[in-house]
């Protein structure tokens, strides 16, 4: 790929928030905060950019949601949130490469809601796959060790789960509003969350020191607002094997992140355990053709985009 390819732009972009995925469990830890109040600053700081962002665009506007559309955004955000706080609160429990890792299952748990919700038929190899996935996530559960060298704790590996059953949920949730501009759907998102979280701060409150603030600041700007316009500005158009590929920068990076930042030592049988997730959990890309996060996506130079989204029939 030369750098003058129109693909050199969103290669660049999605890459960086990969990279910037991996990195949110270390922003989580040095936050000292708990977890469901790293969750709200993510929602409030993040949300907020996000609206300034959708009101800029233009894309703020009487006809952009309908009821139905506000009220699915609405249950995803619940499911999204959930899912933050579930993933965060995991990190103490085992460590950052062990819940981000077994948090990848997230893809296969998103099959099986297809074929039970919606009656789309598993494939053998995706019960395969399924199976050898939970298998490596039974190898990290008996070899990990977390960041204090002790085993990691069951409830850590489990939360972890609960979390990316939840994403499953949103995202399952999210592929009935494909017709919803995708940044103006993760804004309704956090914004619910941050409405929902906040009685919470009543029990875990914000860091009451500014390095604490500092870290949740970070993690709204860059980890949230900054990275969905990265990601949205580029997975249109870029090849679904691409796509697949640098996914794999997000496990990656945190298990790095871990190992350097906080002296987690990989077992064996936890390193097979984490490729057996790995591998598991990416569905083979079909040639050729690009990944989508919905028919909104604008493939032109303007972050904003030139094309104003067809109204659907209310």
């Amino acid at each position: 790929m030369t750098t003058n390819s129109p693909e050199t732009r969103p290669l660049l972009q999605w890459s960086a928030a990969m990279a910037l995925s991996g990195t949110i469990g270390a922003v989580v830890i040095q936050s000292g905060a708990a977890a469901p109040a790293v969750a709200f600053a993510r929602c409030l700081v993040g949300g907020t950019l996000l609206v300034l962002w959708c009101l800029a665009c233009g894309w703020l506007r009487p006809w952009s949601l309908s009821r139905r559309d506000l009220a699915l955004a609405a249950l995803g955000g619940v499911f999204l949130v959930g899912n933050w706080v579930l993933l965060f609160a995991s990190y103490a429990l085992s460590s950052i490469s062990v819940s981000t890792v077994v948090y990848h299952t997230q893809p296969l748990i998103l099959v099986g809601l297809a074929a039970a919700f919606l009656g789309e038929k598993m494939a053998k190899n995706q019960l395969v796959r399924a199976g050898i996935a939970f298998g490596g996530v039974a190898l990290i559960a008996i070899g990990a060790h977390g960041d204090d060298g002790k085993p990691v704790r069951l409830a850590g590996i489990a939360l972890a789960l609960g979390a990316a059953v939840l994403y499953a949920g949103a995202s399952f949730v999210a592929k009935q509003l494909k017709h919803v501009r995708p940044h103006l759907l993760a804004a309704v998102q956090c914004v619910v969350g941050a409405a929902l979280l906040a009685p919470a701060l009543l029990v875990t409150p914000l860091p009451s020191n500014s390095t604490g603030l500092l870290w949740l600041a970070l993690l709204g700007t860059v980890h949230t607002a900054i990275m969905y316009v990265l990601i949205y500005a580029s997975i249109g158009k870029l090849p679904t094997t691409t796509v697949a590929l640098l996914s794999y920068l997000y496990p990656v990076v945190a298990v790095v992140v871990d190992m350097l930042a906080y002296g987690h030592r990989l077992t064996w049988l936890e390193s097979l355990g984490m490729l057996a997730v790995l591998v598991s959990a990416r569905a083979p890309p079909r040639r050729g053709r690009r990944a989508s996060a919905g028919p909104d996506v604008i493939r032109g130079s303007d972050p904003c985009g030139t094309r104003t989204p067809a109204r659907r029939s209310r």
